[in-house]
């Protein structure tokens, strides 16, 4: 099927537009978690801090961090900023999904058959995953965190790693990739969301030990903008609880895909090995928050480590290592 050069083009400038409205979106987050109002956290910490003063000036001794009621925040500047920022990741999302879309229908296939698209349709899902959570949990304040790597990502398919849009390989023209891809397009969305999650977790857990104990806390400007420690805790397993069985289907899929293509449904290829080793780093975060002792502070290190093995998977195997599934236009 001949390409269709008008779509193709539009394929291009939507991608271009919707990276022109992530952007500033991403620096609107980043202002409001700069200069916003505190958290709950922060605002205890601040309370405790005046009592303590007010006691020590008294001769007495100073306050531990307790259940001090914060004062509530009136809507500022910031958090306008931020509802602009919102408002501009919506409209980037709507132009980065006509971009996929366009794409799809100038090639007459599905969208991600090589690196170019299948990191756009990646960024898509991590952005897609972002305005669930945003509509599902108030999760406003992962706005930053998460169109930084997406912005990055995105930036490196549209120039370093671009593919014209073209047919695939003959390997690849088959039902399982929409199958496969999808599922492992998906999964890898939220996984990077949850994880992220996870990372805030460990920071904002460290700062609340640390107020706690009178401590001052060198990045507290970031830190004390994020929520306590137990919400982060909790997005992150639901996010990475909502992936994991995503991901089990994506390498399932893809060992019968293997099957059909090479004869064998595992062959310890470089993708199907990295593959499995996220998975069970994802299986591990999820034992270890479901066991006495891991929960928290541990099992979020291995959800950072999870997103260490996702992201080589992801970058490293397609670029550096090669192996039978480097056919994807890379």
């Amino acid at each position: 099927m001949a390409v269709d050069l008008g779509l193709a083009t539009l394929s291009d400038n939507l991608f271009g537009a919707a990276l022109l409205a992530y952007a500033p979106a991403a620096l609107g987050f980043a202002v409001e978690a700069a200069f916003g109002p505190r958290t709950a956290t922060a605002s205890v910490e601040a309370a405790v801090e005046a009592q303590s003063r007010q006691l020590v000036g008294a001769g007495g001794p100073p306050l531990a961090a307790g259940p001090v009621e914060p004062r509530p925040t009136a809507r500022s500047t910031w958090d306008r900023v931020a509802r602009v920022s919102v408002g501009l990741t919506i409209l980037g999302f709507l132009l980065h999904a006509g971009s996929i879309l366009s794409r799809g229908l100038a090639a007459g296939r599905i969208p991600w058959g090589n690196m170019t698209e299948f990191i756009s349709a990646t960024c898509l899902a991590v952005v897609g995953a972002y305005l669930w959570l945003l509509w599902r949990e108030k999760a406003r304040f992962l706005g930053a965190f998460v169109l930084a790597p997406v912005l990055l990502s995105m930036g490196l398919a549209g120039t370093v790693l671009y593919t014209s849009v073209g047919p695939v390989q003959a390997v690849l023209s088959t039902y399982w990739l929409p199958i496969h891809v999808t599922a492992a397009v998906v999964a890898t969305g939220i996984f990077v969301l949850g994880s992220t999650a996870a990372m805030l977790h460990l920071m904002s857990l460290h700062y609340e030990v640390l107020v706690a104990q009178g401590k001052r806390v060198g990045f507290s400007g970031l830190a004390r903008k994020l929520p306590p420690a137990e919400t982060l805790d909790r997005l992150a397993q639901r996010a990475i609880g909502l992936g994991f069985p995503i991901w089990t289907f994506a390498v399932i899929a893809g060992a019968i895909w293997a099957e059909s293509a090479w004869g064998r449904y595992w062959g310890w290829d470089p993708k199907e090995t990295w593959a499995f080793i996220t998975w069970v780093a994802y299986a591990a975060y999820l034992h270890a928050r479901s066991t006495a002792g891991w929960r928290g502070k541990a099992a979020s290190w291995i959800a950072v480590a999870a997103l260490v093995c996702l992201i080589f998977n992801f970058f490293g195997v397609n670029l550096v290592i090669t192996g039978k599934h480097s056919y994807a236009g890379v």
